[in-house]
């Protein structure tokens, strides 16, 4: 291998580590990110708000309130220090009443103590940058024994310092040696930011709930429910999405209606003429062979039914508040008027927003399934905060797992475990499904616990 195609190879390797790092990166922000719109609008405004506040405040203390409160303290110090002169230079002055008058000018307090009276060096305060400046600036200027208290009084610094027989107490103006303004302006930039904050966030709020409505006429639309006072508004991108929305609406109820108004007409046509030949069948008399014919008719008028209904759908049924647990003790009736032992569990609240009609067809198609198929029937109901569950359970032979998925399929018949029905059209699931789905649901097959098939209907609420 050349010098270059190693090059090459250490190069792609390097590559590759990149986007796996970025990759992860990413996966972990996102993850840290919250879902909601209005949540990340919020941090693209607070976030760098933030960090502005943050930079300003930072360069501000550093370059200013630091630079500041460090003269203004060596410049007290230096005060002090030049008392501790005149001190040492004027020892006949026992009163020291000159040394006060000099200190009075230069707006300071000084008495003297014994040196008892020196208290031993305390904890600095952490946050103090008054106390730190004050101690680097004697430590500097003075180099003596020293003692400071700059939170006992608030508008008053005290410093304690040992000179050879005594120790010198000095009050000083806490504005004189600390740079008190700056406070004054770190609240008023939080004060500002805070109140243009909260404008920013009830202006986001009226933005984004043009946006909430369309999602809830979106998701009403989606589960077969109508949207009433949906109207466009906010801002012109949020307009045109919600006009958008209305004319896809608007198209798809269309087709809705032009396929249901043809299939009336098919329907209507079809039956004209299955009602022709039932009156023709009855004129010729009865013979074996008539009445077969008349069993084909029937099974003819049956099919054309199963037909319409599946290419009808639900359409023009508007969703009502509708008693769950009624309808599912209904279907336990007409289960056993036909024979089968059937059991009906229902748990939570049960009045759901369905099309009564239609969803009663979907789950008695499910409960006719299992009973053409076995002898016990299961129908359990449950009702959350989210969704509607309705479990139809029989003790028959079951699908297998792989054909689980191919039986929703429009005209499909089983012959092998699920005897193919003879006067059946192979649209009962197709027929279940698209119910369900309409109502922005679904329906799975699985095992029964009590050996059979279950089928699973669930739709939100």
């Amino acid at each position: 291998m050349s010098t270059l195609d190693t090059g090459l190879t250490l190069i792609r390797n390097a590559s590759q580590r990149v986007a796996a790092a970025n990759g992860y990166v990413g996966n972990a922000f996102k993850s840290w990110m919250p879902a909601g719109l209005y949540a990340r609008a919020l941090l693209i405004m607070i976030v760098p708000m933030v960090i502005l506040q943050t930079v300003v405040a930072f360069v501000f203390m550093e370059r200013h309130w630091n630079t500041v409160t460090r003269r203004l303290s060596a410049a007290v110090v230096q005060d002090i220090a030049s008392l501790i002169d005149v001190y040492k230079g004027y020892p006949q002055d026992k009163e020291r009443a000159q040394l006060r008058r000099i200190a009075q000018r230069l707006q300071l307090v000084v008495d003297f103590l014994p040196v008892s009276d020196m208290p031993p060096p305390g904890p600095k305060p952490f946050f103090s940058l008054l106390d730190q400046t004050l101690s680097v600036q004697i430590g500097r200027q003075i180099a003596r024994p020293f003692w400071i208290d700059t939170v006992g009084r608030s508008n008053l610094v005290e410093i304690r310092i040992q000179l050879d027989d005594d120790v010198m107490r000095v009050f000083a103006q806490r504005s004189a040696a600390y740079a008190s303004n700056s406070e004054i302006f770190i609240f008023w930039m939080l004060g500002t930011s805070s109140i243009l904050l909260i404008v920013a966030v009830l202006f986001l709020r009226n933005q984004i709930k043009p946006i909430l409505r369309l999602a809830d006429a979106a998701e009403s639309f989606g589960k077969g429910r109508e949207a009433p006072n949906f109207r466009p508004r906010g801002a012109s991108e949020v307009r045109r999405a919600a006009y958008a929305f209305l004319e896809m609406k608007s198209r798809i109820e269309r087709s809705i209606e032009q396929r249901t108004a043809m299939l009336a007409g098919v329907s209507h046509d079809l039956r004209t003429i299955l009602t022709r030949f039932k009156l023709e069948l009855a004129l010729i008399g009865d013979s074996p062979e008539v009445d077969a014919m008349r069993k084909d008719v029937d099974e003819m008028s049956g099919m054309l039914e199963d037909y319409l209904a599946f290419a009808r759908g639900d359409g023009g049924e508007n969703a009502q508040p509708t008693d769950m647990a009624a309808a599912l003790e209904q279907l336990r009736g007409d289960a056993e008027r036909n024979g089968h032992a059937a059991t009906v569990t229902f748990h939570g609240l049960p009045v759901v927003t369905v099309k009564p009609a239609a969803f009663k067809r979907c789950l008695g198609n499910l409960v006719s399934n299992a009973a053409r198929h076995a002898n016990a029937i299961s129908i359990t109901g449950h009702r959350d905060h989210r969704y509607l569950t309705v479990t139809v359970n029989d003790d028959g032979p079951g699908i297998p797992a792989g054909m689980r998925e191919e039986v929703f399929k429009p005209f499909l018949r089983l012959d092998g475990a699920r005897n193919q029905d003879q006067g059946g059209s192979g649209l009962g699931l197709a027929i279940a499904r698209d119910i369900a789905r309409s109502h922005g649901g679904d329906i799975t097959l699985g095992d029964s616990p009590m050996g059979g098939l279950r089928a699973t209907v669930r739709i939100p609420v």
